[in-house]
């Protein structure tokens, strides 16, 4: 006699939460995720189907195996995750559970997911991300990326939140989190799009007049 699971039929693609760390690819023309744990070599995009980690030729999520997407129920659940050292730079993510999935008690296994939203944490200075520069790490063709503010960007290699979610695409939304807020802002104006790409653009030209004010303190070579 064999055991069958019971069989949900949902009207509507269940929510789940989750964190993993942004990508770039090599040539900077796609954007997307990696995970921070058994998936992490395998980089995913917004809308992605998972695929077994060892290789094996069954469908994801398989009952006799660890492959499929894994997220949990809550958000104060994934955000706790955050709390770890090797997980402060990852990001918190709201996902759809799409395909056939596997209910645990504190999450799913599943198929396939739609990334819905994504929450950048501040800068390692402790203030608000304006941009996710080169983390210093990756996977074979693919930087990772980290919340960095304004300040700190400096000439690494980066996109803006809202550059960010344009190069995922599939409707992706990226917000920054909480963090200090440096500078004069006005009060209640946020850290918008807007402000984001402005203060991106401001900390590269910074960097570019830098670098001119010490060639021409160099003088002329002859």
């Amino acid at each position: 006699m064999r055991l069958r699971l019971p069989e949900e039929r949902p009207t509507e693609p269940p929510t789940g939460y989750k964190i993993a760390h942004p990508v770039l690819s090599q040539d900077g023309t796609r954007a997307g995720f990696t995970g921070v744990s058994l998936g992490g070599a395998m980089p995913y995009g917004v809308l992605d189907e998972a695929r077994c980690v060892y290789g094996l030729r069954h469908r994801a999520p398989h009952r006799r195996c660890d492959c499929g997407f894994h997220c949990v129920h809550d958000s104060a659940t994934a955000e706790a995750m955050l709390c770890t050292a090797e997980h402060r730079a990852a990001l918190l993510l709201e996902v759809s559970v799409l395909g056939a999935y596997i209910r645990f008690e504190q999450g799913f296994r599943y198929a396939r997911q739609r990334v819905r939203s994504a929450t950048v944490g501040p800068c390692a200075c402790g203030a608000v991300a304006a941009a996710l520069a080169d983390a210093g790490w990756g996977r074979p063709g693919w930087r990772a990326l980290a919340a960095a503010c304004a300040g700190c960007v400096r000439g690494r290699t980066s996109l803006s939140l809202a550059g960010f979610a344009r190069l995922a695409g599939d409707g992706l939304r990226v917000r920054a989190g909480s963090g200090a807020v440096v500078g004069d802002l006005p009060a209640g104006l946020g850290v918008s799009e807007l402000v984001a790409e402005a203060a991106l653009l401001q900390a590269r030209l910074d960097w570019f007049q830098t670098q001119l004010a010490q060639l021409d303190e160099g003088g002329p070579q002859g």
